[in-house]
């Protein structure tokens, strides 16, 4: 018997088949690989700090990305939309949340399908490579400093040193 395996997957209804120009490497994705986490889907492809192009959108799609743009996909992949999280703007509480790298297939491959209502568009004049750890890194650190409401010229004390702390370091000094 033989098989026969779709190297380049196809997005469906809301999807976006996505190029992978790079991803970074997060400490959850090794928590996936190394089974610290518990297996949501067997044998899943990690990574979730992806930067694309757009090179197929899925039939009937309404999304605002064409073919050929830049996309990142980040950690958090679905939610419902409808409970008191996703209506209140805290989605990454929703109980029906899905993940990229852990729930769906991430970035550490040649394509990768995301929903086109969690991709972000990405600004020019970057390399993929300095995009791509911001799309979980930068977004934990951003939304922690943000929390922090730090007046200008204030103190902020970081606690751990990981890639969210390096960069919200960099932007509290701005």
């Amino acid at each position: 018997m033989e098989f026969v395996t779709e190297m380049r997957p196809r997005p469906r209804r809301g999807e976006l088949l996505i190029e992978v120009q790079a991803c970074g490497v997060c400490r959850t994705d090794l928590h996936v690989v190394e089974g610290d986490l518990p297996v949501h889907r067997p044998h899943v492809t990690p990574g979730h700090e992806i930067v694309g192009r757009v090179v197929e959108i899925g039939g009937d799609t309404d999304t605002e990305f064409a073919v050929g743009d830049s996309v990142g996909v980040p950690w958090l992949g679905f939610t419902c939309g409808m409970c008191k999280y996703c209506t209140s703007g805290s989605e990454n509480l929703c109980k029906r949340s899905e993940y990229t790298g852990w729930d769906h297939d991430g970035g550490y491959a040649e394509y990768v399908v995301g929903a086109a209502d969690y991709a972000l568009a990405l600004p020019t004049g970057y390399s993929a490579e300095h995009l791509a750890p911001l799309l979980c890194a930068g977004i934990i650190g951003y939304r922690a400093l943000e929390r922090a409401a730090l007046p200008k010229g204030g103190r902020l004390g970081i606690y751990g040193f990981g890639g969210s702390a390096h960069l919200v370091a960099q932007v509290a000094l701005d």
